[in-house]
């Protein structure tokens, strides 16, 4: 077994926004429990529950460090402690209120405007933590390279283990996996937009990272440490 962690951003248990992702996706990435999905108009639940399988295994979240193999020499342990006094020496980041939108036909919430703190954070942690991280091997890296790639993107997987890092970041808490009949995204978006509209008025505040963790590929992740933000801001 191949355990693997990442670094997200997740929010507070039994918030609003912890709470509504929980349930559209259907597991709980602080419990582990399975929740009832909601019944969208139009929408038959089976075909609801297949179309959100990849996000419920990695848990609602955006990703900040995205999942990798401890390097050899470094412990879970230890990846902790350095979340922990990273988040103590780093300020909570603001952003503009979330918004329902469509990448590459993945229906997500995202900033509705530029989120510089956000971005910032983000760039922070995929430096801070990749010492943590082993190096991909080449079944890995040709994986990612199925997909279409930028020469950028494919340097930032070289170097970072990730494409979307950095100038290609998109901060993003993913809902659906890719919806590829034009029909069924529009009638999705339209439930989903609906669904998501209370968690879609307020800023968005990150004051805590956290660690996810996956006991081997096919385990779903779960929430196994939670890190306030303690820093005093610039």
């Amino acid at each position: 077994m191949t355990r693997r962690y990442a670094i997200y951003f997740a929010p507070p248990a039994r918030s609003t926004l912890a709470e509504l992702g929980a349930e559209i996706l259907g597991r709980d990435p602080e419990t582990g429990q399975a929740r009832p999905q909601p019944r969208l108009d139009g929408i038959d639940p089976d075909r609801f529950h297949v179309i959100t399988e990849d996000p419920r295994h990695y848990g609602f979240h955006a990703t900040l460090k995205a999942p990798f193999v401890l390097a050899e020499g470094v412990s879970g342990e230890a990846l902790h402690a350095a979340a922990e006094a990273f988040a103590a020496g780093r300020s909570s980041a603001t952003g503009p209120a979330l918004a329902l939108a469509s990448i590459g036909g993945f229906l997500a919430l995202v900033p509705s405007a530029d989120a510089p703190e956000v971005h910032a954070l983000a760039d922070a942690c995929v430096e801070a933590f990749d010492r943590f991280r082993a190096p991909l091997t080449a079944a890995e890296l040709e994986r990612r390279r199925r997909s279409p790639l930028t020469p950028a993107q494919d340097r930032h997987l070289e170097r970072w283990g990730y494409p979307y890092v950095f100038d290609e970041f998109r901060f993003h808490m993913t809902l659906t996996a890719r919806l590829t009949d034009r029909a069924e995204h529009e009638q999705v978006r339209a439930a989903l937009a609906e669904r998501t509209a209370p968690v879609c008025v307020d800023p968005l505040r990150i004051d805590a990272i956290a660690v996810y963790e996956q006991a081997d590929r096919q385990a779903p992740f779960l929430v196994t440490g939670r890190y306030p933000l303690r820093g005093a801001a610039a």
